[in-house]
């Protein structure tokens, strides 16, 4: 029996539609899937549509932002042709959003007890007795100590720790089977990153939710997601298991953000830059988008757009020298 994903995202492709000229593609062709309970991480460089990605899953496109092909599916339903009464109903008790900035996220005039309320009154017919107790209830999970009272404030009277931890009680409050992530510990010090990161990988274990996390921070992805999508230049350029794409990736974009990144079991060794600069989706270069940066390159490189196919069992690279990578000397 085939066991139907909860979220399937196929072949979407996001971008700014232009009269008489060619649409400004931002994500092209982007496809994965994720299961019930799954932890999928989501990492590429600032501008690589990860994030966008991430938006159109939760309906929330920036304006001008369209959907140029393909489509978003939860439960097997379409998400595009879903009314707007059936989404606001999806929101909050099936699928949920952490955003990277809770302090531009957050209402800056309505006590944070409020806001964590707000989802349980309008979505699980809560009084408003029941849903300011399940909100203080909430900010005890997350870990935030003497929650009564704290409940009472305005995010600017907490720390940037204790804002993301609103944020995850509000996300989490109605229980959602889809918890989608923006970078949501960037702006916090490592100490706290690692306390919020645990945090959220037990509530969505105990509450049964899937995570799609969103990074540019290998080591988060690392500790707290089981399978792994690496976007370039709004592309999926490898997917697979973490243990696998990290440790013997297949991509050269995946090998030199690895090789970019510090190593605490080899602190000894040296760090390595790649070259160049990010591919811009409004100039994208013929063939992989990747090979003007790449110290793999063939020539065919430069004419063809290599397509997303499989290395081994549940691991797909983009590349023309994959099968090679680890035995190729950069030129």
């Amino acid at each position: 029996m085939i066991t139907q994903p909860l979220l399937s995202v196929d072949g979407l492709s996001l971008g700014i539609r232009r009269r008489g000229r060619p649409d400004v593609v931002i994500v092209d062709s982007v496809s994965f899937e994720v299961a019930e309970g799954q932890r999928f991480g989501i990492v590429g460089e600032s501008g690589s549509g990860k994030s966008m990605t991430l938006r159109s899953i939760s309906q929330l496109l920036p304006k001008g932002i369209s959907v140029l092909g393909g489509g978003v599916r939860y439960r097997g339903v379409e998400l595009a042709s879903m009314g707007g009464r059936a989404k606001r109903a999806l929101m909050g008790p099936e699928i949920a959003m952490i955003f990277q900035e809770p302090m531009t996220a957050l209402n800056p005039v309505v006590r944070v007890g409020e806001q964590i309320a707000e989802g349980p009154r309008r979505h699980l017919g809560l009084s408003r007795k029941a849903a300011m107790e399940l909100a203080i209830s909430m900010m005890e999970q997350t870990g935030i100590p003497d929650a009564a009272r704290r409940s009472r404030a305005y995010p600017h009277e907490l720390s940037g720790g204790m804002r993301q931890r609103v944020m995850i009680a509000m996300a989490l409050s109605c229980r959602p089977k889809l918890v989608l992530c923006d970078e949501p510990t960037t702006a916090l010090d490592v100490t706290i990153q690692n306390q919020v990161l645990r945090m959220l990988e037990r509530l969505c274990a105990d509450f049964g939710a899937a995570l799609v996390f969103v990074t540019h921070d290998l080591a988060v992805v690392n500790q707290t997601c089981s399978d792994v999508a690496v976007m370039y230049a709004g592309r999926i350029v490898e997917s697979g298991p973490v243990s696998e794409v990290f440790t013997l990736p297949r991509h050269p974009y995946t090998k030199g953000l690895l090789e970019s990144a510090p190593d605490f079991d080899r602190p000894d060794l040296p760090l390595k830059a790649i070259a160049g600069f990010a591919a811009s989706v409004t100039a994208r270069p013929p063939g992989c988008a990747f090979q003007p940066r790449c110290p793999y390159a063939v020539a065919h490189c430069s004419e063809l757009s290599p397509p997303l196919e499989p290395v081994a069992p549940g691991h797909e690279a983009a590349c023309f020298e994959s099968s090679r990578l680890i035995e190729l000397t950069p030129r």
